[in-house]
C-alpha cells in the first residue's frame, strides 16, 4: 500500500505498513523511507530487518516482528531411499550477487574432490544467469554444476526430493522465505552469518550459518552433510519440526491478526 498510495498521509488514512529487508536497509528509496516511517503501525519481516534499519535510518524500532509463513500448513513426505548426493539452491540471480550462488561455484571442486558423485543444482533465472554459467563452465566441476533455469511451481516437488541438502548462503535476506520451504520439505538449510538466515535457521539444530569470509566453512559444512546423510536427514526432521511450529500458514495467522486486529482497532 505504500507504493500503491505514497501520499496517504494527506489523505489522513490510517495505515498498515510491513517492512521486508532489502527495501529499507542501504539502498532504501527516501519516499519508501518516509511513508514506512508516517504508518500508523509498522511490520518487520525479521527482527534483523528491523534492527538494521533502525541503525541505518532510525525510527525503526517501533515495528513488530511478525516472520512469515509457507502458504500451506500441508507436510510433504520425503522420498525413500538415496539419490545421489544433491545441493540445490534456489533463488533469482540478481546483478548484486548476494545469493550465495558465486560462493557455491567456487568452493564446489573442493566438494567434487570429497564426494566425487555430488552435484550442485541451480533453479532460477535473472540478469546475472549468463555470467554465472559462465564462471560454472569454466570451473574443473563444470559437469556437476546444473543450471536449471526457472521451473514451473508443479515441477519443483520432484526437485525438491531430488536435494539431499538446500543451501543459500546470502548476505542480503531480510527473512529468507525459501528457507522455511527447504525446512517444510524436510531438508537441511546452509545460509549465512550475514543476515537474517540465523534468526530463522537454527544453528545446529535445522542447519548450519556459515562466515562467508572463512571460505573454507561452506565446502566443508557442505561435504560434512553429504557424506552423513544420517546428520543431513537429522537436521531436515528438525527443521520440519520448527516449519511446524513457526512457519506454517496456521502459525503466521496467530501472529498477525492479533496485530490487524489492534490496527483495525486503533489500540496498536
Amino acid at each position: 500500500m505504500v507504493r500503491a498510495h505514497p501520499c496517504f498521509p494527506l489523505l489522513r488514512r490510517p495505515c498498515l505498513s510491513w517492512i521486508h529487508g532489502i527495501e529499507v536497509w542501504e539502498a532504501a528509496n527516501s519516499s519508501r523511507l518516509r511513508c514506512a516511517r508516517r504508518a500508523d503501525v509498522l511490520i518487520a519481516n525479521s527482527a534483523y530487518t528491523r534492527q538494521r534499519a533502525d541503525r541505518l535510518h532510525g525510527g525503526f524500532q517501533r515495528a513488530h516482528v511478525c516472520w512469515l509463513a509457507t502458504e500451506t500448513d500441508e507436510t510433504p513426505s520425503r522420498p525413500s531411499g538415496d539419490c545421489r548426493p544433491t545441493v540445490l539452491i534456489l533463488g533469482r540471480m540478481y546483478p548484486m550477487r548476494f545469493k550465495g550462488h558465486d560462493e557455491l561455484i567456487d568452493c564446489w571442486p573442493r566438494v567434487i574432490a570429497a564426494v566425487p558423485d555430488a552435484r550442485l543444482v541451480i533453479v532460477g533465472n535473472g540478469p546475472s544467469r549468463p555470467d554465472l554459467q559462465r564462471k560454472a563452465a569454466a570451473s574443473p566441476a563444470a559437469q556437476a554444476i546444473v543450471f536449471k533455469g526457472f521451473v514451473p511451481e508443479e515441477a519443483m516437488p520432484q526437485v525438491w526430493d531430488e536435494a539431499t541438502v538446500f543451501a543459500m548462503p546470502s548476505r542480503g535476506e531480510g527473512f529468507g522465505l525459501v528457507y522455511i520451504e527447504a525446512m517444510r520439505k524436510g531438508l537441511p538449510v546452509i545460509a549465512s552469518i550475514h543476515d537474517a538466515a540465523p534468526e530463522i535457521n537454527v544453528e545446529g539444530v535445522t542447519g548450519y550459518n556459515v562466515d562467508l569470509d572463512k571460505p573454507e566453512e561452506l565446502p566443508e559444512r557442505i561435504i560434512y552433510l553429504l557424506k552423513d546423510r544420517d546428520r543431513a536427514a537429522a537436521l531436515g526432521r528438525q527443521g520440519q519440526q520448527r516449519w511446524r511450529e513457526h512457519f506454517t500458514y496456521t502459525a503466521f495467522k496467530q501472529r498477525f491478526l492479533p496485530l490487524l486486529r489492534g490496527f483495525l482497532h486503533g489500540r496498536l
